[in-house]
């Protein structure tokens, strides 16, 4: 890759819920410390530092899939940075409707399973 990558990680596992978010076009990642109410929803992740902003206009990736950043919601970086928390929707949205979301340009989301890495590149 010849962007600059600010920010990298693999999905390590899979809440037993965690596709029923994908059907209404978003994801939900969370480090170890997910609350339990939020757990069985979210694709397990470590908490990896995040080497620069993040902000619109950048690509955030599945795998080989690329997605343009459209709106980053204010704390989603912090989110990301401290608890390995953050929800992509795939709705192209200019303003994220939660403060803790990216939103990605609207295209299908490809399959994630343990093992799946994920990027934020500049």
């Amino acid at each position: 890759m010849s962007s600059k990558i600010i920010y990298e990680n693999q999905v390590k596992a899979l809440g037993d819920l965690a596709g029923t978010f994908a059907k209404e076009g978003m994801i939900i990642f969370f480090g170890d410390n997910a609350p339990d109410t939020l757990a069985d929803y979210c694709y397990s992740i470590n908490i990896n530092p995040v080497k620069g902003t993040i902000k619109s206009g950048q690509t955030f990736m599945v795998g080989e899939v690329a997605f343009k950043i459209t709106a980053v919601g204010e704390v989603a970086e912090k989110n990301l940075i401290n608890l390995g928390h953050i929800t992509v929707a795939f709705n192209g949205l200019t303003e994220p409707t939660l403060a803790g979301t990216i939103c990605v340009e609207k295209k299908e989301i490809p399959k994630i399973k343990i093992g799946s890495e994920i990027f934020i590149l500049a």
